[in-house]
């Protein structure tokens, strides 16, 4: 499938792999060793964040070639340490809402920023989220990558001043001059989406 994907997409465009750690030790690095010849951006937590020490005999045991990406499960510069001084990963992908906001990210990027790791936050979030993730990666010289959703709910756009949509241009999305994140909430919006009001089945039912 993935040699399949390479082959109809040419061999500038980006293939990011996720496992969200379902796969078993084995599995997750035998899959490595087969999309190492495919020359994709990165390898998406092979393991999850409970062991530092499970990475790191994946990374030992996965080509060079492959960069492993983690982060968005874990919390804190206190949290990634580990991570770090085992060097078991290329890029890390913390989360704005769930790291500790803009400036807890920032701390996290300046650590990893001494151990030439990249940034590239995970943000399948609201529009507040991706600015906020996008200004911290505006202020850093370790940006990677920026992940933003654009098609979750029609009205995403609606419920702040001004649509990020009319602030990306060619796959790039510039900040404003405004003030704090350069937009305000419209509340008369936000109230007509009051969110899930009752359990549903999801992605790990």
């Amino acid at each position: 499938m993935s040699k399949a994907v390479r082959e109809a997409v040419g061999p500038e465009f980006d293939i990011m792999i996720e496992t969200h750690a379902m796969l078993n030790y084995s599995v997750a690095v035998k899959m490595a060793q087969r999309l190492s010849e495919l020359n994709i951006t990165w390898y998406e937590e092979p393991a999850g964040p409970e062991s530092a020490d499970t990475l790191r005999a994946m990374r030992e045991r996965i080509p060079s070639n492959v960069s492993i990406c983690v982060g968005e499960r874990h919390y804190t510069r206190h949290g990634i340490r580990p991570l770090l001084e085992k060097h078991v990963c290329d890029i890390l992908m913390p989360d704005i809402t769930r790291c500790g906001g803009p400036s807890e990210m920032k701390r996290m990027a300046t650590m990893m920023e001494a151990y030439n790791v990249l940034l590239a936050p995970h943000n399948p979030n609201g529009p507040l989220s991706t600015l906020a993730s996008a200004h911290v990666c505006a202020s850093v010289p370790n940006f990677f990558r920026q992940e933003f959703m654009f098609t979750d709910v029609p009205w995403r756009d609606e419920i702040i001043s001004h649509p990020i949509a009319d602030m990306v241009s060619n796959g790039h999305l510039r900040l404003s001059e405004r003030p704090g994140l350069g937009v305000d909430l419209v509340e008369a919006e936000m109230e007509k989406h009051p969110g899930v009001l009752q359990p549903r089945p999801g992605f790990y039912v």
